[in-house]
């Protein structure tokens, strides 16, 4: 029976979620598989892996062949690493102790990859979180100058009108001692 690793789609519509799985190569892309063997949500950034590499390492051993999906997935964990130096062991070209070692770097380094990635990300989006705060405060300045100019121009205007009522008034009082005399 020929056997892939391949990604199982589950989650909502334009929200997947996949599992890795070990299947049967006739089976449907969603049926029926033989072992489970991690997660993969595409849907962050960075994407997130949860993989059981001991149980991947052992099914490619078994011959299983991954699709290219799931060969990436596999890659970026570190899994056809480890497969790959357990063909070393096993052929004698490595110890079991500097096999180990080897992936224990890689993995290592491959976290502070992320983590360096995670942080640049997280301080982007701090800078755009402070820069549209900026920008905020600048139209709200702008609104509120606009207020007191209009506030500023009704006051003008009233007393204008309010000069101008007194200076009616007076010229009636005028025209009225005038039509008495």
């Amino acid at each position: 029976m020929p056997v892939r690793i391949r990604l199982q789609r589950h989650g909502k519509k334009n929200k997947p979620v996949y599992w890795v799985v070990a299947a049967d190569a006739r089976a449907k892309r969603d049926g029926k598989f033989l072992e489970k063997l991690g997660t993969y949500n595409p849907n962050v950034n960075p994407p997130q892996i949860e993989l059981n590499v001991d149980g991947a390492v052992k099914w490619l051993h078994n011959g299983a062949q991954p699709t290219d999906t799931a060969r990436n997935v596999l890659s970026s964990q570190g899994v056809l690493l480890k497969h790959h130096l357990e063909i070393g062991v096993n052929k004698g070209a490595l110890t079991q102790e500097a096999a180990q070692a080897k992936f224990e770097a890689w993995v290592a380094e491959k976290e502070g990859k992320i983590n360096a990635t995670i942080s640049g990300l997280d301080k982007a989006k701090a800078e755009a979180k402070a820069k549209a705060l900026e920008a905020e405060k600048a139209v709200n300045q702008k609104r509120k100058e606009e207020a007191q100019a209009v506030v500023a121009e009704a006051e003008v205007a009233a007393e204008t009108e309010a000069s101008e009522e007194v200076v009616a008034e007076a010229g009636s009082e005028d025209s009225v001692e005038e039509t008495q005399a």
